[in-house]
C-alpha cells in the first residue's frame, strides 16, 4: 500500500485491498450491475489501487447499484470517503480509498470510455 495516499489507517477498522473489492463486486453483482470491469491502476497513480466500472440500464438503477455499494461498504466498516453524481444519476464516483467505483449509464460510459483511459499498461479484468 502506497503511503501518499488519502486512505485510512491500518489501526481502523473495515476492510483493505481484495477484501475490499469483492465487497464491491458483491454489491455490483447483487444488483445486477451490468458489464462490470476491475481496473488495476496501482502502477498509474497513487489515488487508489482499483477501479471498478460497471453500467446501469436506467437513472434509478444505477443510483441503486450506487447507493448499494455504499451501505455494504459502510456496514463493513468502510463507509465511503466521497460519493458524487448522485443527482443525475448518469455518472456516480464512489471512493472507498483502494478501491474508487464509477457506476455509469451505457452512453456516459462509452462516451468517456474510462476502461481505455486507464487501461493503459495496466490489466482490466472481468469480474466473475
Amino acid at each position: 500500500m502506497k503511503t501518499d495516499k488519502h486512505k485510512r489507517t491500518s489501526d481502523q477498522a473495515g476492510l483493505q485491498g481484495a477484501g475490499l473489492l469483492n465487497l464491491v463486486l458483491e454489491a455490483l453483482e447483487d444488483i445486477k450491475g451490468v458489464d462490470i470491469k476491475v481496473i488495476d491502476v496501482s502502477e498509474l497513480t497513487s489515488i487508489t489501487d482499483r477501479m471498478v466500472v460497471a453500467s446501469g440500464t436506467s437513472t434509478r438503477h444505477v443510483k441503486a447499484l450506487a447507493d448499494n455499494v455504499v451501505l455494504k461498504a459502510k456496514q463493513a466498516g468502510n463507509p465511503a470517503l466521497g460519493v458524487e453524481g448522485e443527482q443525475a444519476a448518469e455518472w456516480i464516483l464512489i471512493d472507498l480509498g483502494d478501491v474508487v467505483v464509477h457506476v455509469m449509464m451505457p452512453a456516459v460510459r462509452e462516451f468517456y470510455a474510462l476502461e481505455k483511459l486507464w487501461s493503459v499498461g495496466s490489466r482490466v479484468g472481468e469480474a466473475t
